[in-house]
């Protein structure tokens, strides 16, 4: 029979504090534990292993509720590569996509520094965050 373990020295093996354990327990993501004569959960070794696998999805950027959805598929004793493969791919896009917007955003930001005067800077107009642009009549901003 394996040993009992409290959920103390499971947080601790894993990482992660005893309320984590508990929240997990209450959305689904670990099976109720068994219970001493007191009420005292106690876990067997194996729930180390799942925390490991849901830690490893978090940090991967899975939600919960996918996360929730390999550990069925998981638990079925069938191969979860199926279902993983679909998530993270659909993850990898929307990184590749913020990365792209990403892009952009440091373009903007680069274009503007490379725009600004430098040490020579003049004290901005009150209520503005740059100094006045000389504008000549009918032109462009000189």
């Amino acid at each position: 029979m394996q040993a009992a373990l409290t959920i103390t020295t499971v947080a601790s093996r894993v990482g992660v504090r005893p309320d984590t354990i508990r929240y997990y327990e209450r959305v689904g993501l670990l099976p109720a534990p068994a219970r001493t004569a007191g009420d005292h959960r106690r876990y067997s070794v194996a729930v180390i292993d799942r925390l490991l696998f849901i830690r490893g999805a978090q940090r991967l950027g899975l939600h919960l509720a996918e996360i929730r959805d390999l550990l069925a598929a998981r638990d079925t004793g069938v191969c979860a590569c199926g279902p993983a493969e679909e998530l993270l791919r659909g993850h990898l896009a929307e990184i590749d996509a913020e990365m792209v917007r990403l892009g952009r955003l440091r373009g903007e930001l680069a274009t503007m520094l490379d725009h600004m005067p430098g040490p020579d800077c003049p004290d901005p107009v009150p209520g503005t965050w740059c100094p006045p642009v000389d504008v000549p009549e009918g032109g462009e901003p000189g």
